[in-house]
């Protein structure tokens, strides 16, 4: 009897320091709501509860946690915002809330391939704004169930992937095939003087006169490009090129659902679900304007539409399987003449300079927009690129780095390719940045990284004893939007750590000495090429010697009385003429017949890697069948070929203005400032 006592007693004790530790993680990740959510949550029982790791953004999927809720009560609502690690439910009687409050809580929930732990808290009301439904792009039709089971039966068995020929591709992100005109990755156009042996397989011909019967189209296509896709692979966005195609484009999804997005160049995303069996019609501006692509994942959140989920539908995840798509297109034989000639190569000139520069943002909205188009997009089509010509850490960083205790955690905002993240082995280092495939680049060097805007990084306040900006704030656009992103360095910051904020200087002339960016101006004139090269500028001596040339400084005079009101065009390895412009990287050392271009990735020794497909090296580099964004221009070089120009905007910093940017935020001190090789630079410290 004693020892059954003794028992009781000691299991009491251990569910006592059980219960313990889950009100220890609930209200962690009550403050961890309130931190970076807004989300408040009371003690006081109510009918509404935030589920902490209960949500989209973690991959549970909405008819498992309806299951796991389901059972305390009727449930009232059940809403899931997309991309969230956390729902909210709302129970009829306040009675469901709190069984489920106290049954719920530490409890793990297996949802497909993921295991998760509950944490519920009460709210006193759920608030979300419903995100307004945004209608297809102009042009875009959507059949569902336009061909049987049967049908797809037949078509499928249609594609022999076991025979290899030069009109099939075994690419790192899926397998192609191509039927009537092959479609040739190298130029990203169509050979239209050498068609295939064989033309469409016969199984297509039904389903395309069904389409011709139906006004879909007007004539037969005579080119099919098939893919196939695994669970996890996509397609980068991209527009079907124009003088490849005539103006409607069939699509055939078989096998398997996805959710394709559509873009606008302002920045306007729609997300379109593909069902099995589905055709999907693109004409005008959809075909034109808005590029197309599929991110890879596993996962797709489409609309619930089960009854038994709660009043409030909303998303749910749903699995990929294998997904094979028919693009059925007609050659065009003529050049195109639509009118949309800013993405249209056909009525593209071949200048460096964008078709339309921008203007300075005026809002939070343009500036948003601008920075998407202007920065983000391009650092993800010129990542591996980039990443090569930056390998030497700078000094004044590295001695930094170095001063900091051994232990101490170390944020890089903006890390880039993580050179600085292994500078200091001593301490604990995490990066992020904006850009995805970056971010890939510093996780395959075995870097603790994750995307993320740098305006707000999910990381807890006070949480850093350092933190380092190089050559990042200088990219936003608006002033509030560059005091944002000093204030969130300091947020980060322990009291009494440390920012070093590094920005492009206007001043690239400075104690009557140039900087390496301007001496590598003179010294290319004269046949010599800089071993070292200042932070912004190190892909400069790359370029060909035709943009150095005094024909396009008259040039840039030309495009700036054009464009009045613009963002001017910078040209390279020149001083600056004015604080806000677009300065071009060009995307020297793409190859032709099938080899790699150098937007691909590259190997540990920096040479190109022959298996990678170079378009699909980021959601945002150029696709088969694809030409490049706004932002990217051709331009030729001496031999007639011709290499990408992207324009990246920049802010350049006047002597001065950094630290006047930086003591506008309370809490810190500025503890020295310096100018480093045409950078303005500057060291807080958190009060």
């Amino acid at each position: 009897m004693d020892c059954d006592v003794v028992n009781n007693m000691n299991a009491a004790t251990r569910r006592t320091k059980g219960d313990k530790k889950v009100l220890k993680k609930q209200q962690k990740a009550s403050h961890t709501l309130l931190k970076h959510e807004g989300i408040s949550t009371t003690s006081q029982p109510t009918k509404s509860l935030v589920v902490a790791n209960g949500g989209l953004g973690n991959g549970v999927s909405r008819e498992d946690l309806f299951a796991a809720v389901n059972q305390f009560g009727d449930v009232e609502s059940l809403l899931m915002p997309p991309q969230k690690p956390y729902a909210f439910v709302t129970y009829r009687f306040e009675d469901g809330a709190r069984k489920a409050h106290a049954q719920l809580n530490g409890k793990k929930l297996q949802s497909g391939e993921n295991s998760v732990t509950f944490y519920l808290s009460y709210v006193d009301s759920v608030k979300h704004r419903e995100e307004a439904l945004v209608g297809f792009p102009e042009g875009l039709t959507l059949v569902e169930d336009f061909v049987s089971l049967e049908e797809e039966t037949l078509l499928l068995a249609a594609v022999d992937w076991s025979m290899s020929n030069e009109a099939q591709k075994a690419l790192k992100h899926r397998r192609v095939k191509h039927y009537g005109f092959e479609f040739r990755y190298d130029n990203n156009n169509v050979d239209k003087d050498k068609p295939l042996p064989a033309g469409l397989p016969d199984e297509c011909l039904p389903v395309l006169q069904r389409c011709l019967q139906d006004g879909l189209i007007n004539v037969l296509p005579d080119q099919l490009t098939v893919n196939q896709y695994e669970s996890g692979q996509g397609i980068p966005p991209h527009v079907d090129t124009h003088s490849a195609f005539e103006d409607t484009i069939l699509s055939l999804s078989l096998g398997a659902k996805a959710v394709m997005e559509f873009r606008h160049p302002e920045g306007r995303a729609v997300p379109v679900v593909l069902p099995e069996r589905s055709l999907l019609v693109m004409k005008g501006e959809s075909r034109y304007l808005w590029t197309h692509g599929i991110t890879p994942r596993k996962f797709d959140l489409v609309p619930a539409c089960e009854p038994d989920v709660g009043s409030n539908s909303g998303l749910t995840l749903s699995k990929r399987g294998t997904r094979t798509s028919f693009t059925f297109r007609k050659i065009r034989y003529e050049p195109c003449c639509c009118a949309f000639p800013s993405a249209c190569d056909s009525q593209e000139g071949t200048s460096p300079y964008p078709p339309s520069p921008p203007s300075l943002p005026c809002c939070h909205a343009d500036a948003t927009l601008l920075e998407e188009e202007y920065v983000h997009r391009v650092y993800d089509a010129i990542a591996s690129h980039f990443s090569r010509t930056r390998h030497t850490p700078w000094p004044h960083v590295c001695h930094f780095l170095s001063s900091l205790r051994p232990g101490s955690v170390l944020v890089d905002v903006g890390c880039g390719n993580g050179k600085y993240l292994g500078v200091n082995p001593q301490l604990i280092t995490v990066g992020c940045d904006r850009s995805s495939a970056l971010v890939q680049i510093c996780a395959e060097r075995g870097f603790q990284v994750f995307v993320s805007d740098a305006l707000s990084v999910p990381l807890r306040t006070a949480s850093c004893d350092a933190c380092i900006s190089i050559a990042v704030i200088h990219h936003f656009s608006t002033l509030e939007r560059r005091l944002a992103a000093v204030r969130e360095l300091v947020r980060l910051l322990k009291p009494g750590g440390q920012a070093l904020i590094y920005v492009w200087a206007y001043e690239q002339e400075y104690n009557k000495q140039k900087s390496k960016y301007l001496k590598d101006h003179d010294k290319q004139h004269n046949g010599e090429k800089s071993k070292d090269t200042p932070e912004e500028s190190q892909e400069s001596h790359e370029e060909p010697s035709v943009f150095t040339t005094s024909h396009v400084e008259r040039d840039v005079k030309d495009a700036s009385e054009m464009t009045e009101g613009r963002l001017s065009v910078h040209t390279n390895r020149t001083a600056f003429n004015s604080q806000d412009l677009l300065v071009p990287w060009h995307l020297k050392g793409r190859k032709t017949h099938g080899e790699e271009e150098s937007s691909g990735r590259f190997s540990s020794r920096g040479e190109p890697n022959p298996d990678f497909d170079s378009s699909m090296s980021s959601d945002t580099t150029h696709s088969p069948d694809s030409k490049p964004s706004p932002s990217d221009n051709m331009c030729q070089i001496p031999g007639g070929s011709s290499v990408p120009v992207f324009h990246r905007y920049y802010h350049v910093f006047q002597q001065g203005e950094l630290e006047q940017l930086c003591t506008q935020v309370t809490c810190i001190k500025v503890q020295t400032s310096y100018h480093d090789q045409g950078n303005w630079c500057v060291v807080l410290q958190k009060e």
